[in-house]
């Protein structure tokens, strides 16, 4: 409480913790935790601590959020069976979510602090996942499960919605493929940078024939996006 109260009203960043409190809907008491939950990679040269960056939290907010999401889904539907949970999970925390859900937080305007250059979707995905791990190891697990039901899944998701959205397209390809024997393959047509992250481009060929040809800063990303548009093309 005391290292909270001096953070906020004393120290030399009040005003980033005031930032803070205004999106997270709390003050951070290890402000260094959370000024690393927001530190890209592509910016090593200012962060908090040379060559350090939010890709270890967010590896670990990651592994919490899924156990969270789980625990939430498994008690909010008592009598749905493993695959129906499994799906409703999957579309909980892939990518595409975090990102719109990290956005409609404001998870730009800590990000915009830190970083000089455009704040991609990706990042604030990544940093949501981040915070998550930052909110796990300064407070444990069930303030974090706490902070992740209400601010999160409560607040930013519609789980009817979520029920009847199939969006695994990549899925839904390969399962049309194999009902049909037609041979499915994923190709990565390039790799590059932008703003010094990855970049991939992908293609998806269905007996030979290209039908889908994509992009994104994530691969499995692009494999969706090129599956979405060689599905509008096989499936009537």
């Amino acid at each position: 409480m005391i290292k909270r109260f001096y953070n906020y009203y004393v120290s030399n960043d009040k005003e980033l913790v005031k930032k803070f409190r205004n999106v997270l809907g709390f003050t951070p008491a290890n402000l260094n935790l959370y000024k690393i939950a927001f530190s890209h990679k592509s910016m090593n040269n200012r962060a908090v601590v040379k060559g350090i960056n939010n890709e270890r939290l967010e590896y670990l907010g990651d592994s919490v959020l899924s156990t969270v999401v789980a625990e939430y889904l498994f008690r909010k539907y008592p009598i749905e069976n493993e695959g129906f949970l499994t799906k409703m999970r999957s579309k909980i925390v892939k990518r595409n979510t975090l990102n719109r859900v990290a956005d409609q937080m404001g998870l730009d305007i800590l990000l915009s602090h830190f970083i000089d250059a455009r704040v991609s979707s990706s990042m604030k995905g990544n940093a949501l996942e981040a915070l998550i791990g930052a909110i796990y190891v300064e407070r444990g697990y069930v303030a974090t499960k706490n902070y992740i039901i209400k601010h999160i899944l409560i607040k930013y998701l519609d789980m009817d919605s979520l029920e009847s959205t199939e969006d695994n397209h990549k899925s839904k390809l390969l399962e049309h493929c194999q009902k049909n024997g037609s041979d499915v393959e994923f190709k990565l047509v390039s790799r590059y940078k932008v703003d010094k992250r990855d970049r991939f481009k992908v293609a998806v060929h269905i007996n030979g024939r290209e039908l889908g040809v994509a992009e994104d800063f994530n691969k499995k990303a692009a494999e969706q996006k090129a599956s979405s548009i060689a599905i509008k093309s096989i499936v009537k």
